[in-house]
């Protein structure tokens, strides 16, 4: 094996400059071959400046962008490091990891970014303050209303990470915190932080962040929660010891300090008491079992600690698995092709993960992988972190042991269960874990498995043949869902789409008129005052179109020939719509219906603009509701008012959402429902 290995000396980036350690530094190692890669500084740095770059720059700069203009630098970004990942596959083979373990950490966590990117887009407005539900009605006569918002905390999100994700854990609390409009400060553990800075270096160069919005903290930072304050946040990656010691800490016990962890984990999987030897769902268990053990020298938080097997099956996983193990894993030079499982991050975590062995080894004895005899395929195993995989079996399953000790390396243990009810109760005994998975053909047995581990895990993956071929598989958490876990875990929540953007804002409760609420939403609230007359609406671009701008239609009078004709049309001749005696025997008409789709086709007619204009397409309803029915004879009006803009920050046009009401001649509302346009930014008439 090559050590042609240069040592690099690791920088911090702080208050818009790179910083060299100042004082003392400490070697860090080539996980395979204990050669030195780089250095890294042991002294604090001063961080009364870091938190102040961000306070006055960094977010000032963010919360001056909208939610579309943040996701769009978050793609663009995405962009950039895709572009250059090679250098960071290099870089990641130092800790330990083969290029399939580089692809989860790098190419995962690019993908956080493209994911969030999307859905700041989607999902968010245009806009600085997002609305939270709908208007509350707090008075009588609807001139004293409420709504809540959130707005981005005017603080820091500090992120606390782990070694054994230094890019996917880096980018996936910086994307929604940056989505928010808070800057982020990364303090990364010391032993891959050469990596994390390789990726800031990036972000750096390629300036498309806005300065102070992501700053690097590398080395000492004594003190660090002592100067945190009410708006800032912490998310810490490590262990349960350390979680709590932060937790305890007066900044977050007295000063309002958002803290989440993510902590020790005894992560299980379970077989079902339906699979039978040789069937689909017993080979998937098998190699998702090994999968999870070997993925990152089972240095993942997520990974399958306990393997819950019904007892008539456990000497056939056992043997399923040592075949599987000696067939196709190879331990050894993450860089060589043949490689299937590289190294600890260091000789001292190895020192770790056997001291734990061993005292696991108490209530459990190995079965398959020897700690001290094992082949390394191009590499000095005297010099490397290296370990094979190691299962256990733990021959009197209520013993503590397997349920409390988490060996955070390619160990795993065997757990033998009576009955379903025995396996749920085993899976709790982690006291809370990041996920579960059950691998069973039989939805009886996965819904009781699924509603007895869910209060103690936060994420249950479920496993058949029907899912195989798509599922991303038991370890792998995903920017759509709640990465996270409770107890033992942690307690908090991390990624889960635009939940987590929310923790890093604030949500208020604003109460005051509807012209009030409308000026700070920017959103369109019932009695706050409308446009009308002029120019119709659906003339205007976005350039010319205003909250409030309105256009009323009608009256229409509804016959029964229009019922008898939409119900041909359409083929809807559901009773109500088509038989006087059966209609009126409901007890919620007194007779024949009109279609409540009619009634939104017709007050269509009514507010359309039908000329070629800037309403470039309508692409769908919202919030539809049919509250009053509609007779033949019944008078119908429909008032549209502009009720959100929101112009796309890479096209040439935007999305406007549209209130829409529809009344009879008694003032009666009939229907309400959000119609959804795309409009052109500027239009040539």
């Amino acid at each position: 094996m090559s050590t042609a290995v240069s040592s690099m000396t690791v920088r911090s980036y702080v208050a818009g400059r790179w910083q060299a350690p100042s004082g003392p530094t400490a070697p860090l190692l080539h996980a395979a071959t204990s050669e030195q890669v780089a250095v890294v500084g042991t002294d604090p740095i001063d961080l009364v400046p870091v938190l102040d770059h961000a306070r006055s720059v960094g977010g000032p700069a963010l919360r001056a962008l909208t939610f579309h203009e943040r996701a769009l630098a978050l793609k663009n970004l995405a962009l950039h490091l895709n572009a250059r990942r090679d250098h960071l596959y290099e870089l990641s083979a130092w800790t330990g990891a083969t290029r399939r373990d580089s692809l989860v950490d790098v190419d995962g966590g690019i993908g956080v970014l493209f994911s969030y990117a999307g859905k700041g887009r989607r999902e968010l407005p245009n806009a600085h303050v997002l609305v939270d539900g709908p208007v509350e009605r707090l008075g009588r006569s609807g001139a004293f209303v409420g709504q809540h918002l959130h707005t981005s905390r005017r603080g820091v999100a500090l992120q606390v990470n782990a070694f054994n994700f230094p890019v996917w854990g880096m980018l996936e609390k910086l994307a929604p915190a940056f989505l928010a409009g808070v800057p982020t400060v990364v303090k990364p553990a010391a032993q891959t932080a050469y990596l994390s800075a390789a990726v800031v270096e990036e972000v750096v160069a390629s300036g498309l962040l806005p300065e102070g919005s992501l700053q690097l903290v590398v080395g000492g930072t004594r003190g660090l929660l002592d100067l945190l304050a009410e708006q800032d946040t912490v998310a810490f990656t490590g262990s349960a010891a350390t979680a709590a010691l932060l937790r305890g800490h007066p900044a977050v016990q007295h000063r309002g300090v958002r803290f989440t962890s993510e902590a020790d984990s005894l992560n299980f999987s379970l077989l079902g008491v339906d699979v039978e030897p040789g069937s689909p769902e017993m080979d998937l268990f098998v190699r998702q079992l090994v999968a999870e053990m070997t993925a990152k020298a089972g240095q993942k938080c997520t990974a399958i600690r306990r393997a819950l097997v019904p007892e008539r099956l456990v000497p056939d996983v056992v043997a399923a698995v040592d075949e599987r193990v000696r067939a196709r894993v190879r331990v050894g030079n993450p860089t060589s092709d043949e490689v299937t499982m590289g190294a600890l991050v260091g000789l001292d975590h190895r020192a770790v993960v056997r001291e734990d062995l061993d005292r696991l080894r108490r209530g459990a004895r190995l079965v398959v992988g020897d700690p001290d005899r094992f082949d390394v395929v191009d590499a000095d195993p005297t010099r490397g972190a290296f370990l094979p995989p190691l299962l256990l079996l733990a021959d009197d399953p209520s013993r503590s042991e397997s349920h409390e000790i988490e060996v955070f390396g390619p160990v795993s243990t065997v757990v033998g269960y009576r009955d379903t009810e025995h396996a749920v109760d085993l899976a709790a005994r982690g006291r809370g874990s990041l996920v579960g998975s059950v691998v069973s053909a039989d939805p009886d047995v996965v819904r009781d498995v699924v509603l007895g581990v869910a209060p103690w895990h936060g994420r249950v993956l479920v496993l058949d043949q029907e899912s195989a071929a798509e599922s991303t598989g038991h370890g792998s958490p995903l920017p759509q869902l709640v990465h996270g876990g409770p107890g033992r875990a942690g307690g908090g929540e991390e990624l889960g789409g635009i939940r987590s953007v929310l923790h890093f804002m604030q949500r208020t409760a604003v109460q005051g008129s509807p012209r009030a609420l409308s000026a700070v939403t920017g959103t369109w609230v019932t009695g706050a005052p409308r446009r009308e007359g002029g120019t119709h609406p659906f003339r205007k671009s976005l350039a010319e179109l205003e909250v409030g701008d309105t256009v009323t239609g009608g009256p229409r009078t509804v016959t029964l020939e229009d019922v008898d004709r939409f119900a041909d049309l359409s083929g809807d001749r559901f009773y109500a719509h088509t038989d006087e005696v059966a209609a009126a025997a409901n007890p919620f008409f007194e007779g024949r219906v009109a279609h409540g789709y009619f009634v939104v086709s017709l007050a269509a007619g009514l507010f359309v603009s039908p000329e070629p204009g800037p309403v470039l397409a309508n692409y769908g309803l919202e919030h539809l509701r049919f509250l009053t029915p509609v007779y033949p004879g019944d008078a119908l009006t429909v008032r549209l008012t502009v009720k959100r803009i929101s112009p796309r920050v890479d096209a040439d046009y935007g999305e406007v959402v549209w209130d829409a009401e529809v009344v009879n001649q008694d003032g009666e509302a009939v229907a309400t429902y959000d119609v959804l346009t795309l409009v052109a930014k500027e239009w040539d008439r």
